[in-house]
């Protein structure tokens, strides 16, 4: 359990919340592990099997409380608000937005800095920490060109010159994301970013990594009542979750790439654990999706100080709290949307 942003979060996959007076109370079998006052909450998301009793469900509605539903692992699976919940101001407000490229960018060019900033973080990392074992030097030099970048996605009010420097920084760190794989160097390379289909063992990695990411930003989107298919950056789709491919920008890097990484330099995942098809494609084989799948969960929990907040919370709640804090900048009560710059 954890509140933030008025928000409570239960991530006890065996707890049932139920209604007591004016408090949600938490159960687990037959022991209460928590009591919060029904006032202080804007929002209940659940990644409970139990779920929650009717008369709960009955009085957030009737307060205007979100409540959400989530699987354990993430994957949402309904939502309930009351009458007078107000999230067709928040939905009108954001496809308002969506409709004008200028106020888009104003929004999209957070996402991008935060993705730049996190890329530069990852390769100083990797040199602090294996700075024998790594080209530091040309580490430092990639550090400095993503630097140049910052104040310029900062400065930009044009959504295609800011997909040009999105790309062009990306192309920056791609290029240098081979020095950060230090183990199994001959079964694990990684040239350029291939996708449909993925054309090496890393590629099909990312590929997963990412879909996994994105569907946990569209779960976190919905259950702040945003539509994760109208977007910023990514404009219109039919099928494609636009704004949950804008929210997890900022987060590549740190929850996707730097996951794959590790999985490689522990030998967790081996060159046994893939097949190549004959069109080049390059696939997980079952038994490494659940190993891949099993570490994702697991890393989910790991505990980290979220940068803005200053408050410790799992790595899987970072998407969610990102979601709030996107919603709460678009009714206007923050004065821009404050990106996860990871220290």
């Amino acid at each position: 359990m954890r509140k933030l942003l008025n928000t409570l979060f239960i991530t006890n996959p065996e707890a049932y919340l139920a209604l007591e007076g004016e408090s949600v109370i938490v159960w687990q079998e037959q022991e209460k592990l928590g009591q919060f006052p029904l006032l202080i909450l804007e929002g209940i998301i659940s990644f409970s099997y139990k779920g929650a009793s009717p008369a709960l469900m009955g009085a957030c509605g009737e307060r205007g409380i979100q409540l959400s539903f989530f699987s354990p692992k993430g994957q949402f699976l309904a939502r309930s608000c009351g009458k007078n919940r107000g999230n067709v101001l928040l939905r009108k407000q954001q496809y308002r937005i969506s409709d004008d490229p200028s106020a888009s960018c104003l929004i999209a060019r957070n996402f991008i800095f935060g993705k730049v900033h996190n890329c530069r973080w990852s390769l100083d990392r990797s040199i602090r920490d294996h700075g024998m074992r790594v080209n530091a030097e040309e580490l430092r030099r990639a550090n400095g060109l993503l630097m140049g970048y910052l104040p310029l996605c900062l400065e930009c009010e044009n959504l295609e010159e800011l997909r040009g420097l999105e790309g062009s920084a990306a192309m920056v760190y791609f290029a240098h994301l081979d020095e950060l794989i230090l183990n199994q160097k001959e079964d694990f390379f990684f040239r350029k970013r291939s996708r449909r289909p993925p054309l090496d063992r890393v590629n099909a990695m990312l590929s997963f990594a990412y879909s996994l990411l994105a569907g946990d930003c569209a779960s976190a989107l919905e259950s702040v009542g945003l539509d994760p298919y109208v977007g910023f950056l990514h404009r219109d789709r039919p099928g494609r979750q636009s704004l949950a491919l804008d929210l997890m920008e900022e987060l590549r890097c740190i929850m996707a790439d730097r996951f794959v990484i590790t999985l490689i330099n522990n030998r967790v995942l081996r060159a046994e654990h893939f097949e190549t098809r004959e069109n080049g494609a390059t696939l997980l084989r079952d038994d490494a999706r659940k190993k891949f799948l099993s570490a994702w969960q697991e890393r989910k929990k790991e505990v980290i100080t979220h940068p803005y907040l200053k408050e410790k919370i799992p790595w899987g709640l970072v998407p969610y709290v990102q979601a709030l804090l996107l919603a709460r900048h678009l009714r206007g009560d923050l004065d821009g949307y404050p990106t996860f710059l990871w220290k």
